[in-house]
């Protein structure tokens, strides 16, 4: 029996996200984008329209995108295009992409060493695992940047991206929304840590690791999590 899900499950996914990422405050006005691939191969995929609010967004409002178009829709943003079109091109595990400015995540892209350290157990959860860009050169509205942003991301599933904020992707919209949340609570505790001005207590680097690697033997966390945090949303967003 196949286990794919259908266009409409998978738009009701993307828009619980969206709603999600207006709950916990990490989208930036109407700017932000995710995205979800539909296509086995990735080339289609569902994105949010230009503009619009991810608190009251709908999984009926989604656009379905080809990335092989030769042209853009007028209500589709090119930074978007940019970056989410390549990167489901490009990445075959990048089923799903998230790309917000997160308060803490890009609070830390924005210091001269963005490092997550492992400092507790959420952060050591991306020990070593964790791409970052250290050239932000302005919006990001060409596939040769989207192109730039790819090799940097390589097997990695988070993108710290300098000057700008965060990126993850994953297999399915639960998995980026899991890294997504675990990685900005991780940042929070970072900075707040920064902010006493006292010297970090970081682990060694045995710990963090074996701290990462039990994180990932238990992959049907992330599922669990992403469907208890949909319990919480008004489900008129499947609308």
């Amino acid at each position: 029996m196949s286990t794919a899900k259908s266009e409409a499950e998978l738009r009701g996914d993307l828009a619980a996200l969206c709603r999600l990422a207006a709950k916990f405050d990490w989208q930036e006005a109407t700017a932000n984008h995710i995205s979800l691939a539909v296509s086995d191969d990735g080339a289609q995929f569902l994105i949010n329209r230009r503009w619009r609010d991810f608190s009251t967004l709908k999984a009926s409002e989604l656009a379905l995108l080809d990335c092989n178009a030769s042209e853009l829709p007028e209500d589709i943003d090119s930074t978007a295009w940019a970056i989410h079109g390549t990167i489901h091109r490009l990445v075959p595990q990048a089923r799903c992409v998230v790309h917000l400015h997160p308060a803490y995540a890009t609070a830390l892209s924005c210091l001269r060493d963005p490092i997550l350290y492992p400092v507790d157990q959420t952060s050591a959860r991306f020990f070593k695992r964790v791409a970052i860009d250290g050239a932000y050169a302005g919006m990001a509205d060409n596939r040769a940047e989207g192109e730039r942003l790819a090799k940097i991301l390589g097997h990695k599933k988070i993108l710290m991206m300098g000057n700008h904020g965060l990126l993850s992707i994953g297999e399915s919209a639960a998995e980026a929304f899991d890294a997504f949340y675990h990685f900005e609570r991780a940042a929070r505790t970072l900075m707040l840590a920064y902010s006493t001005r006292r010297k970090l207590s970081v682990l060694q680097d045995r710990t963090a690791e074996q701290t990462a690697l039990a994180w990932e033997s238990e992959p049907e966390f992330g599922e669990a999590f992403f469907a208890e945090m949909r319990r919480s949303l008004n489900q008129d967003y499947l609308d």
